[in-house]
């Protein structure tokens, strides 16, 4: 999970034995918010968020602190869901909001996620599009997750955990992944490709210099073009469904080819491209660069941007896909807006971690409390 260079600031950390960027936002939030939000309507979503803006008053909210204004924005969706008795999911999408998403597990890690001692590419994930219900795909998906570790174990790697909760052993090929991922798909009982799909998120960006990308594992460098020519024999090969972030977040004019070879096959997902900002997801629209973006709330700032980036995204007939963050917390609130936005799928790593697993068990109860309105998004889930 990267961090593209145009996202929104968090509050820089206040001089204190307790380092960290969350005493100056909580001190932002118990004071400056406070005293200008007092007395509102916590129903008043959009009317809320938009103040918050105008009082951080910079364009990436590095003022006030993207993390302290996104927690007083949901924190004021969760008050106006509780004040109504509606679940969050309800409350932020409304009697239709039924659609659960297809779990993006990230079980093997590469790049700054195994310190560069692994694959080049940052996360290999599989989706189970064939299980009926979220239930059986999170199933699905800890079953090939724990089938995986004994892979990589017989093979004499490190089984070893990363940020997100994936493996992350010392692969010298970075199409070693996907075979020892394909191999724990099998050894699960299930059939790659018709069942459970795969999906990468390279980082690109954290590899491109001068023009080039170096594939550090595999002791070269490339332009766009060998490295789109690389990922479109992959998908010949492997039953790859999604490819996050192929190439880096400047290189536009990659962008245009990448999304030329590969467009009408697969999902081809823009994060550090976009950083869940609508002007250069409108840009990213205009020259036909890629066919989804990626959603994380805190790269933004507020909830009624977020949604703002997704109804962007659908309306040029774009994917969405709502994304966890490396550094995360056990708060479970994009489980929700997923569901409420009806995206599809999500990314929030393993089913490993607590701060990772709530979210799953997030899921697990909406999908419950929906009952028989719930429906698994499946094999459409993706642009395709």
């Amino acid at each position: 999970n990267s961090a593209g260079c145009r996202a929104n600031c968090d509050s820089p950390p206040l001089r204190s034995k307790l380092i960290g960027a969350s005493l100056k936002a909580v001190s932002n939030v118990n004071t400056e918010i406070l005293e200008s939000l007092r007395g509102m309507n916590a129903i008043d979503q959009e009317q809320i968020d938009h103040l918050m803006i105008k009082l951080d008053g910079t364009s990436d909210k590095s003022r006030l602190g993207g993390n302290a204004i996104l927690g007083v924005s949901l924190a004021v969706a969760r008050a106006a869901a509780s004040a109504l008795n509606l679940p969050l999911f309800q409350y932020l999408g409304g009697e239709q909001a039924a659609r659960m998403p297809v779990p993006m597990f990230n079980i093997l890690n590469g790049g700054v996620h195994a310190n560069w001692q692994g694959p080049d590419f940052q996360e290999f994930m599989i989706a189970p599009t064939g299980a009926g219900s979220f239930k059986e795909a999170l199933r699905w998906g800890s079953e090939v997750y724990h089938e995986l570790k004994a892979v990589l174990k017989d093979a004499g790697y490190s089984t070893a955990v990363g940020d997100e909760g994936g493996f992350a052993p010392a692969l010298k090929k970075n199409s070693d992944a996907i075979e020892l991922i394909i191999k724990a798909i099998e050894r699960a009982g299930y059939t790659p490709g018709s069942q459970i799909e795969i999906a990468i998120d390279p980082a690109s960006s954290g590899f491109y210099e001068n023009g080039l990308y170096h594939l550090r594992s595999e002791g070269r460098k490339v332009d766009a073009q060998e490295l789109i020519n690389l990922y479109s024999s992959w998908v010949d090969k492997y039953p790859i469904a999604v490819l996050e972030d192929g190439l880096a977040e400047d290189d536009w004019s990659g962008w245009k080819l990448l999304n030329a070879a590969l467009g009408d096959r697969i999902e081809l997902v823009g994060d550090d491209l976009f950083v869940t900002n609508v002007e250069r997801i409108q840009r990213g629209i205009t020259e036909n660069v890629a066919n989804a973006v990626l959603i994380k709330p805190n790269q933004i700032g507020t909830l009624t941007e977020t949604k703002a980036a997704i109804e962007m995204a659908y309306g040029a007939n774009w994917g969405a896909m709502v994304s966890h963050r490396s550094g995360e917390t056990v708060d479970s609130s994009i489980a929700d807006l997923t569901v409420a936005m009806g995206t599809g799928h999500l990314k929030t790593g393993a089913p490993c971690r607590g701060e990772r697993v709530e979210k799953y068990n997030q899921f697990l109860r909406i999908e419950e409390d929906l009952g028989s309105r719930a429906f698994y998004a499946g094999h459409d889930a993706f642009v395709r």
